[in-house]
């Protein structure tokens, strides 16, 4: 009988042998971190655990986790997980991209891999820039951004990757920044559990070619006036004491006020279970940007099948109705022909 005990582990033994090499200060770190330690606690095997990344410097992650794992190319890291995810429903997938790896070349890949509710576990570092390339823009970029590549300021309107995942109709959609480890473990934890495609926004730090661009929502200072931490079924309250909160004018846009000014019952009531995900994508575009008050943590957590659950019920239904298959009068039917 197999043994169903998941033997305890502590940090280091998710940890490899692998140098880990990203430049002094990199928020990378931080979040390698937050993994490494959530995972002990998830009741998980390492021989049951994939990390799968694209190209960039969060594409590194794999070599630094004692798990299974592949550096595939550039953007595909989702259609990778989508075979394994498929075929291997008894693992755990976890994809580790970047703002340009998934949202640029990958765009298509993590839309669809959303849609579809492919179970895994997306963590999208977004540092606002091409790190590994040496600091050209990227999707995420500002406008007027000045880089090696846009010397007289980006024109491109920059995706909001929140908004993007709820438009994808992904089930479960968060946010969180690499300067707060609990915060990463916990939405980290929550993604994790979810059954379907979980997609997660880190804000993460590039301190050579972009430092300190979300220091003005998640620096220590800042952070409590700054940031708007979402919880389900609660009014959506930040500030010092609770001072600001969100409400909803009448044509469902949102609008930050000081809650003495129009009570706490006016105020927005957290719902990330509904089914809409109008309310989830109205938080989204509550910020232009990381320097105007931001919503962080869950966005949108609702069931629907996955797709590797509804591949195999299709696959099981074909074979009652038809029975084995024929591999050869397949090969040898009408739509194939011989060359002479």
């Amino acid at each position: 009988m197999t043994d169903l005990v998941v033997p305890a582990t502590s940090r280091k033994d998710w940890m490899s042998d692998q140098d880990v090499r990203w430049c002094p200060g990199c928020g990378d770190y931080s979040i390698l971190a937050a993994v490494q330690s959530l995972l002990p606690e998830l009741g998980v095997r390492r021989e049951n655990t994939v990390f799968i990344s694209g190209i960039g410097c969060a594409a590194r992650f794999p070599y630094y986790m004692n798990t299974y794992g592949m550096h595939s190319i550039h953007g595909r890291a989702p259609a990778v997980a989508t075979g394994l995810a498929v075929t291997r429903p008894d693992l755990d997938v976890w994809v580790v991209t970047g703002d340009g790896d998934a949202l640029s070349i990958g765009g298509n890949h993590l839309i669809h891999c959303l849609r579809r509710n492919v179970n895994m576990t997306i963590l999208l570092f977004n540092n606002q820039i091409y790190g590994l390339t040496k600091g050209q823009y990227s999707p995420t970029s500002e406008v007027g951004k000045v880089t090696k590549s846009t010397p007289f300021g980006s024109l491109d309107t920059p995706f909001n990757p929140v908004s993007l995942a709820l438009g994808a109709e992904a089930t479960f959609v968060a946010r969180t920044h690499d300067l707060d480890r609990k915060h990463m473990m916990e939405v980290f934890r929550r993604a994790h559990d979810h059954k379907g495609a979980a997609f997660v926004e880190v804000y993460q730090n590039c301190n050579v070619f972009n430092d300190g661009a979300f220091e003005q929502v998640t620096g220590k200072s800042q952070r409590e006036e700054m940031l708007i931490e979402l919880r389900h079924g609660e009014p959506i309250r930040f500030g010092v004491d609770g001072h600001m909160g969100v409400v909803m004018e009448a044509q469902g846009s949102l609008r930050l006020v000081a809650v003495a000014e129009v009570g706490e019952d006016a105020l927005v009531v957290h719902d990330e279970r509904r089914s809409d995900p109008g309310l989830a994508f109205a938080l989204s575009r509550l910020s232009s940007g990381p320097h105007e008050p931001t919503p962080i943590g869950v966005f949108r957590a609702v069931e629907r099948p996955d797709y590797g659950s509804l591949v195999d019920a299709q696959l099981s239904e074909a074979r009652s109705r038809k029975g084995p298959g024929d591999l050869a009068a397949v090969l040898a039917s009408g739509t194939t022909w011989t060359v002479e």
